[in-house]
């Protein structure tokens, strides 16, 4: 799966706000007490990372309703997992996608990060339990996404969502999958199916080549350089995908897509390439707001328990949500 331990070692990592550099400690000790990923099984890869991931989803805002329903597809289904923070009235929705190189993490490791904006932007969280690499390849994931898009537009009333307010959002691989399924939906003639893009840390480019893979992806920053790279082989599976703007968002034409939110952490691999994104979209013209998170790293939102930066880094994007879907709720 990788060619590195886990994520590195913590006394690499420097420049980081000590809130943040005590989650990287935490999280390394953890990888730390299970075997290589890269030998061990995909499954096992993912049993272990619900395992170290697990103590991070613990706390947070509780919600009213808890619904977990199947998204049929031409062949199968998706599923999905919808979280809203209180009774009564319709609320907008972020269908979100969990980050993990396409290959590990689940809803389950990202379920308080969901909760988290469900609470603050008073919305509803759809949460996609999409299929994971190598075993199921790009684009089955974006094909997914867009699926439950529909099905959040038709049937989204019967679980108290507007369908006409939703956003997409995702961390890392997610946020690149964000923008795909974006790009399918005005490709299809449905420019306006969704009205916000949230990118966390997002996974744009599969060369792993730029300056921050340099400086941060050598260990104790979270994911590093071969990691990545083992990711990307895991979703792409052919090196000529490299260049498909459904696959790769660096190489796409943004014009016409969503306003978008970019939180950026300042010591991250994807650094480089998240700056160059939020760049191309206004470029394109669309409405993109970069925030830098000084002295964070990738995953630095999962820190919400014990680290302040990641808290604004919420309220921040929540409020952001809440102007883009006209915010409240409707009786």
């Amino acid at each position: 799966m990788s060619d590195s331990r886990t994520h590195g070692a913590i006394e690499h990592a420097g420049g980081l706000d000590p809130e943040i550099c005590v989650f990287v400690q935490r999280m390394s000790q953890g990888w730390s007490e299970h075997p290589p990923l890269n030998q061990v099984s995909f499954p096992e890869a993912r049993r272990i990372a619900e395992q170290v991931r697990a103590p991070w989803t613990k706390g947070g805002p509780p919600m009213a309703h808890r619904t977990e329903k199947s998204v049929p597809l031409a062949h199968g289904a998706v599923r999905i997992r919808i979280l809203n923070p209180g009774e009564g009235g319709t609320r907008p929705a972020l269908i979100y996608l969990h980050g993990g190189g396409w290959t590990i993490f689940s809803i389950e490791t990202h379920d308080r990060l969901m909760r988290e904006y469900a609470a603050r932007a008073n919305l509803v969280v759809v949460a996609v339990d999409y299929s994971l690499s190598p075993e199921s390849r790009f684009p089955r994931a974006i094909e997914e996404t867009v699926a439950v898009v529909d099905w959040v537009q038709t049937h989204g009333s019967e679980h108290g969502i507007d369908g006409r307010r939703i956003a997409i959002g995702g961390d890392s691989a997610g946020a690149a999958m964000t923008i795909a399924a974006c790009l399918k939906l005005r490709d299809a003639g449905e420019p306006r199916a969704v009205k916000a893009m949230l990118l966390n840390y997002g996974a744009f480019d599969a060369t792993c080549a730029t300056e921050s893979y340099r400086r941060y992806g050598q260990g104790g920053y979270m994911w590093g350089s071969g990691e990545m790279a083992a990711f990307w082989n895991n979703y792409l599976g052919d090196p000529s995908l490299e260049t498909n703007p459904l696959a790769c968002p660096i190489h796409a034409d943004v014009r016409g897509l969503p306003p978008a939110f970019l939180a950026i952490p300042e010591c991250d691999v994807m650094y480089d390439e998240c700056i160059q994104m939020g760049n191309k979209l206004r470029r394109a013209r669309v409405a993109a707001q970069s925030v830098i998170y000084p002295e964070t790293t990738h995953s630095f939102l999962e820190a919400v328990s014990i680290a302040r930066i990641a808290n604004r880094a919420f309220d921040e994007a929540s409020g952001w949500l809440s102007d883009m879907l006209r915010g409240g709720m409707i009786p």
